[in-house]
């Protein structure tokens, strides 16, 4: 049985790195243009990333587009920007089509995200498994009381953001294996859109990434309790952990918590010193990677430190 447990503040330190000596060359151009385009899911840690960004380079200019993960990476092999930030690392025959254009691949794991599945503050419900939210995407689950831990009766919807989203990806891919969704699942156009639909609705089941359980400029959050919505406690199986975990940094790192995807930065500018290239380096160093650990729900990829406080 588990004691009241701790949620870790996330602390982060880097480690020291060196910088190799950058020659001058004479055959180089610069951009001051930062074409990027973003999975929506990450647009509010994005631009605070551009906007600290911006004012270390004064003379950069961002211009960020939010679309979907299908749409980003479209953008990106068509040559449209030349910077893409989605939940996975493109494919060998992806990487031969941005080098078709003469172009690069430079590509970086900068951070980890976690799904929060989140009801109704009047729904009593606090816990569901894994392979309960497979049966749900799968269309074997429809029903509330075919929840183990359910209380509620009735029929069970489930609402994500929107078609070509790497949240479908992730519910397909990984929790299906490639299959079909089925069932009683419905796209809401964004992740706004699917907390105002939880917040109205006591009979569905929200996915959104867990930055949006945060306000913009807040720091990482320690407890979700006093949300406008109910963060359910995930668990991969009853049988091993009754008990399951919310999505919060920590329990990110340790691995208890188990709906994680990693994030990917990926650059296709052949220029050294462009700013679309600075701004890689950026990301997945040390500034870019506090701005993460401090002001988002996301793991940074960086080596982070952790101080434990007690949370009611």
């Amino acid at each position: 049985m588990r004691t009241p447990w701790l949620i870790a503040a996330v602390v982060c330190t880097l480690l020291a790195t060196s910088c190799g000596n950058h020659r001058k060359s004479a055959d180089w151009r610069t951009s001051d243009e930062v074409h990027i385009a973003v999975d929506q899911t990450f647009q509010d840690i994005m631009e605070d990333e551009l906007q600290t960004f911006a004012r270390i380079h004064v003379e950069a200019e961002p211009r960020p587009v939010y679309v979907s993960e299908d749409s980003a990476l479209w953008l990106l092999l068509n040559d449209s920007v030349r910077s893409a930030l989605v939940t996975r690392a493109l494919t060998d025959q992806e990487r031969l089509i941005v080098e078709s254009h003469r172009l690069s691949v430079k590509q970086a794991l900068v951070a980890y995200d976690a799904f929060a599945l989140i009801v109704n503050k009047a729904n009593s419900d606090t816990l569901i498994s894994v392979d309960e939210l497979r049966d749900i995407v799968s269309g074997r689950i429809t029903r509330w009381e075919q929840l183990k831990c359910g209380t509620r009766h009735g029929e069970l919807k489930l609402v994500f953001d929107q078609s070509g989203s790497s949240t479908v990806r992730y519910m397909r891919d990984s929790l299906l294996l490639g299959g079909e969704l089925k069932g009683n699942i419905y796209a809401q156009g964004g992740n706004r859109d699917v907390i105002e639909t939880v917040k109205q609705d006591p009979e569905v089941i929200g996915v959104v990434g867990t930055n949006w359980l945060k306000a913009r400029g807040d720091s990482a959050l320690t407890s979700f309790d006093n949300l406008d919505v109910k963060v359910l406690k995930v668990t991969r199986k009853y049988d091993e952990d009754p008990i399951g975990w919310r999505p919060y940094q920590y329990r990110i790192m340790t691995g208890d918590y188990p709906l994680v995807r990693s994030v990917y930065l990926i650059c296709t500018d052949p220029f050294r010193k462009s700013k679309t290239t600075t701004f890689f380096y950026f990301l997945k160093g040390d500034a870019g990677q506090r701005i993460i650990c401090n002001d988002s729900q996301l793991l940074p990829r960086m080596q982070v430190q952790f101080r434990s406080v007690t949370v009611q």
